[in-house]
């Protein structure tokens, strides 16, 4: 088992390593130039070298990359362009924004998946069980972008009832939480009404009715127990959207957090930050992933052998 868990965490380190490398030299060979963004238009070529030197620039770009991962290494992603402030702590200050969206996100998908998709599985071919498969189709095949601009438009706009950006008052959760958590919510529940039913026509289920358990408990405890394994990797994966999907969401919105910093910060090409987020959300979904392996490796000690 500590072999198992020492690869997985060596292919996760690795994968880390070659995305942000990936992500550095992408930036630095893009025709645009961060110091002329950077610049007044009444700059000199004076102001525009001592720039180019402050931050680095005018090294190879060998020498470049040698320095951003000895920095790295140490916790130093160097400095913002738009900021003039550490990258690491421009995304920092930001990531509380994004983390009180993503919980919210992350309790509206679970709670509403999972009651959905079991109600879905108990009561086949009922109202609720055509409900949940139609919401599914539609949150898994409806662009999050569009989804937002319809909530934007009908909720904002056209009815008043809800803030259209911002962050301050719990109102201002409800459309961004809604938009961010809609496939999440749709992916759960289809998967859970199919594993429910899988569940409910097993054997072990089959002898619990007959010994004459609770309805109920047959259908929380033996059933959703069983059900519940394959859940796992979704709703580990569901957190990995929910960081990805926020840049999305967070533009969508005007929300604070840091998926409109990095969009705000790619246009600017503030390579530091655009790294920083890179490596944040590289590491996220590496590590989440990670935990998948390990709990699988657990339920099924199959898995350490493959």
């Amino acid at each position: 088992m500590q072999r198992y868990i020492l690869k997985r965490i060596i292919i996760a380190a690795l994968t880390i390593f070659l995305v942000v490398s990936a992500v550095f030299f992408m930036f630095r060979m893009g025709n645009a130039d961060p110091v002329a963004i950077m610049l007044p238009p009444n700059a000199t070529p004076k102001d525009a070298k001592i720039l180019t030197e402050k931050f680095g620039l005018d090294k190879p770009l060998a020498v470049q990359y040698v320095n951003f991962l000895k920095n790295a290494f140490h916790g130093d992603f160097g400095i913002s362009f738009r900021y003039s402030e550490p990258a690491l702590s421009v995304l920092l200050h930001k990531v509380p924004a994004t983390l009180e969206l993503g919980l919210a996100a992350f309790f509206l998908s679970v709670t509403i998946g999972l009651c959905v998709g079991i109600l879905s599985a108990v009561r086949p071919g009922a109202w609720i069980d055509r409900f949940g498969r139609v919401f599914a189709l539609a949150g898994m095949s409806l662009p999050t972008f569009w989804v937002g601009i319809i909530l934007i438009l009908f909720f904002g706009v056209t009815l008043r009832w809800l803030p259209i950006s911002g962050r301050g008052t719990p109102l201002h959760f409800i459309m961004p939480a809604f938009c961010l958590s809609l496939y999440p919510i749709a992916l759960i529940t289809r998967l859970t009404r199919s594993s429910m039913i899988d569940a409910l026509k097993s054997d072990y289920v089959l002898m619990a009715r007959i010994k004459g358990v609770p309805e109920r408990y047959v259908i929380l405890v033996h059933a959703f127990k069983n059900a519940s394994i394959s859940l796992v990797t979704v709703i580990f994966g569901v957190l990995g959207y929910l960081v990805l999907g926020s840049v999305v969401v967070e533009t969508i919105f005007s929300w604070p957090g840091i998926g409109r910093l990095v969009i705000v910060s790619f246009f600017a090409r503030d390579y530091p930050v655009v790294q920083v987020f890179v490596l944040f959300v590289t590491s996220v979904i590496v590590s989440l992933n990670l935990i998948v392996d390990v709990v699988y490796a657990y339920i099924d000690p199959r898995i350490r052998y493959t």
